[in-house]
């Protein structure tokens, strides 16, 4: 068969293309586990009750924090800046986005460099 011949999404993908791939996967599984393991078990309890991972598609490592009820979420954006802490330690231009039960608005986005921000609400004033 000859490939040249097929549309550009039919053929396979170059090997430097799915290597770079498979290299970003581990590196957002390292994120993740170096994350979690830095997180207070209070923390980690609280994204035990959420689906979470981490990934660098913009560039950014971004960790996702999908909630599965209000109370969730509410505990979540509550502890944004103890878990945002954490965050900044592995990656100083990190973002987290926050999901909330099905929700048809945007997400909750905080990047870590606006944590004094979160921590301090009356500098704002």
């Amino acid at each position: 068969m000859n490939l040249s011949s097929l549309p550009f999404e039919d053929l396979p993908p170059d090997a430097s293309g799915l290597e770079d791939t498979l290299q970003r996967l581990q590196l957002e599984e390292m994120l993740a586990k170096y994350f979690y393991d830095a997180c207070h078990p209070e923390q980690q309890a609280l994204l035990s009750n959420c689906e979470w991972y981490i990934t660098t598609y913009s560039e950014v490592p971004t960790l996702i924090i999908e909630c599965p009820d209000q109370i969730v979420n509410w505990k979540v954006l509550k502890s944004l800046v103890k878990i945002g802490g954490v965050l900044k330690r592995i990656a100083k231009q990190g973002k987290i986005r926050v999901y909330s039960p099905a929700s048809k608005n945007a997400p909750f986005e905080m990047r870590v460099d606006e944590l004094p921000v979160y921590r301090y609400p009356d500098l704002l004033s």
